[in-house]
């Protein structure tokens, strides 16, 4: 039986071919076969994360209020600090608006923020503590 229980992000973009090249390329996300005017990208798991909305804005570096943070931001999590520098770099190279750039995060890891072509915000992580995402099979 297949569990019914499944969650989809959903980002509106404003050119869909660019904002696919961003994610295949950039951001190294797999590609699914879509029907046309969609995208879908599998993702290995996904996770809730929820915190105060002026620690997540400060740990962006920009404002909680007005235009400045919209309350949502997406996260990338990686295996070492060498990932999310790499990373940083592939999203720059695809167009991605570095907002912080790689270094030590204030809760002891290491991470970037970016937005990407349609403005929506990213960070990069690696938790030296805990991993954040699926098990290993």
């Amino acid at each position: 039986m297949m569990d019914s229980r499944i969650s989809m992000i959903s980002l509106g973009v404003s050119d869909l071919e660019a904002a696919i090249t961003f994610y295949r390329d950039g951001l190294g996300l797999h590609m699914i076969e879509s029907p046309p005017g969609v995208a879908f990208f599998k993702l290995n798991g996904t996770w809730l994360g929820l915190a105060n909305r002026e620690n997540l804005a400060s740990d962006a570096g920009i404002s909680h209020e007005g235009t400045g943070y919209s309350g949502i931001n997406l996260v990338h999590n990686v295996t070492s600090e060498e990932e999310v520098i790499k990373l940083i770099e592939l999203v720059r190279s695809a167009g991605a608006t570095i907002i912080k750039e790689p270094q030590k995060a204030v809760w002891g890891g290491f991470h970037a923020y970016f937005k990407d072509l349609d403005s929506h915000l990213w960070e990069i992580a690696y938790n030296p503590f805990m991993w954040i995402g699926p098990e290993a099979n």
